[in-house]
């Protein structure tokens, strides 16, 4: 399996509804450090999983959606926890639209799965992996 990975950030604010989060449940800010990761089997034209600078690209288009956002107020999020898991599944989907819809690339149609990683912090993070 080949896979290539590009990276960016975004910084949210949001809250959470339920016991479970303690203060959490107060507005409070995050910044994660994102990492995309897709993987095909194969390599593609020109020996490449897809065109990384597409991908940054639109990882970066994907993150500028929820940047600097109060998550709370969007109405994609309404009453719902945005917990990091659940951001890190939004992310993987909106990828993998971009995917179907051509935006990265003809060479992008190869990918097979997409793996979406948030970095809380240096020591704490959480994935989801998708098929495609």
């Amino acid at each position: 399996m080949f896979s290539v990975t590009v990276r960016d950030h975004i910084m949210i604010a949001h809250s959470f509804q339920g016991e479970l989060f303690g203060p959490a449940q107060r507005l409070h800010g995050a910044t994660f450090v994102v990492d995309a990761t897709f993987r095909r089997a194969s390599l593609g034209e020109g020996n490449i999983v897809l065109d990384i600078g597409l991908a940054a690209q639109e990882l970066n288009a994907v993150l500028a959606q929820l940047n600097y956002r109060n998550l709370d107020d969007e109405p994609d999020f309404a009453g719902i926890n945005t917990s990091t898991e659940l951001l890190a599944q939004t992310i993987a989907d909106r990828l993998a639209d971009r995917i179907s819809s051509g935006a990265l690339g003809e060479d992008a149609r190869g990918v097979t799965g997409i793996l979406v990683t948030l970095h809380e912090s240096h020591i704490a993070w959480a994935s989801y992996e998708r098929a495609l």
